[in-house]
């Protein structure tokens, strides 16, 4: 039995010989749809959101550099280097208090993010039900506590009793340049006063007020980790702690980065707490468990109210350094999370 195959139809000939419309072999256009408008109105929303804030951002920068730069053009670089701040006489600049600024932070960081992490964990993974939402609502109503009240409640209960822990710090760890605590012949000081209004207890303070909100964003991103990684995980014998180090820190390592990163920001800029708690010096203060700091928001409140036009350029200065510092940190956040995503090393 033979078979007969069938010429295969011309391009444009349907295969009963009859001719097919000329576009019909054409390829087909994308689809095209007509956005609606709710989405038009929240697209045109969110870009002028985004847009004024940058312009406000902007703006900021703007009025800053234009109040301070008097004070610049006289200062000049030794602003950033000089360590007196007498604007009348023209010798001012913001080291000192640019390294209080820094230390505080620091030693808030060292407080504040033990105690944010091992927060986010347990909200996220070991409490439930009840506990969880108590949990949760407590750390929020921690982050709305008003400034004022940390202060007050580091200047009348948490100094008196952070200075025995200070002084033995100093006694144990005075070999280490930082915990030691001398005079100015370099004798030790053991005397509860040396150890008041210090960048140390200052630290603590402005760490539990940062603890919420790194707590916040912490949390999360934990609790966006995959349920079915979770499960495997247990499946394959793993312990809770082995599941949360294998799944849940990879997996939220951009949302720790990005909470430190933001209470950092938020502990540079720190204003009433640092301001009651601290006895301004305008001298570089290596040892940080010693009476005597400063911070440049703590500047700024102390002498707003008494400069003349010149000092108040300066500081409008020393306020554009902290803005230009915490744009720096913003944007170097931003640039390590984009390259740390939640999940990226757990998928």
């Amino acid at each position: 039995m033979s078979i007969t195959t069938l010429p295969s139809p011309r391009p444009g000939i349907s295969p009963d010989g009859v001719e097919a419309p000329a576009d019909q072999d054409a390829p087909r256009r994308s689809l095209d749809s007509r956005p609606s408008v709710s989405d038009t109105v929240f697209r045109s929303v969110a870009f002028g959101s985004g847009a004024i804030t940058v312009a406000i951002m902007l703006a900021v920068g703007v009025f800053l550099s234009i109040r301070a730069s008097d004070a610049l053009g006289v200062a000049g670089l030794s602003f950033l280097t000089e360590q007196e701040w007498s604007p009348e006489s023209k010798t001012f600049g913001i080291a000192s208090v640019l390294f209080g600024t820094i230390t505080i932070a620091l030693i808030a960081m060292c407080v504040a993010v033990p105690l944010a992490l091992g927060t986010a964990l347990l909200i996220s993974e070991v409490a439930v039900g009840r506990m969880r939402a108590t949990l949760v609502t407590l750390v929020d109503l921690m982050a709305a506590v008003p400034s004022v009240v940390f202060g007050l409640w580091g200047v009348f209960f948490l100094q008196a009793n952070v200075i025995p822990v200070a002084t033995w710090i100093s006694t144990y760890f005075g070999w280490i340049p930082f915990f030691r605590v001398t005079d100015a012949t370099g004798n030790a000081l053991t005397e509860a006063s040396a150890f008041t209004s210090s960048a140390f207890i200052a630290g603590i303070v402005v760490g539990l007020m940062v603890v919420p909100t790194q707590t916040s964003v912490m949390r999360e991103a934990f609790s966006q980790a995959p349920v079915g990684e979770r499960e495997a995980a247990f499946a394959l014998g793993s312990t809770r702690w082995g599941m949360i180090r294998a799944v849940v820190l990879p997996f939220g390592r951009g949302g720790i980065i990005g909470g430190t990163m933001l209470g950092l920001g938020r502990a540079l800029g720190e204003t009433i707490a640092v301001y009651m708690i601290i006895s301004p010096i305008f001298t570089i203060n290596w040892e940080v468990l010693k009476t005597g700091t400063n911070s440049v928001s703590a500047l700024i409140a102390l002498r707003y109210g008494e400069s003349s036009a010149f000092g108040l350029s300066a500081l409008m200065a020393a306020g554009l350094v902290l803005f230009l510092i915490t744009l720096v940190i913003n944007f170097s956040a931003s640039s390590i999370v984009a390259r740390s995503r939640s999940g990226a090393e757990s998928s």
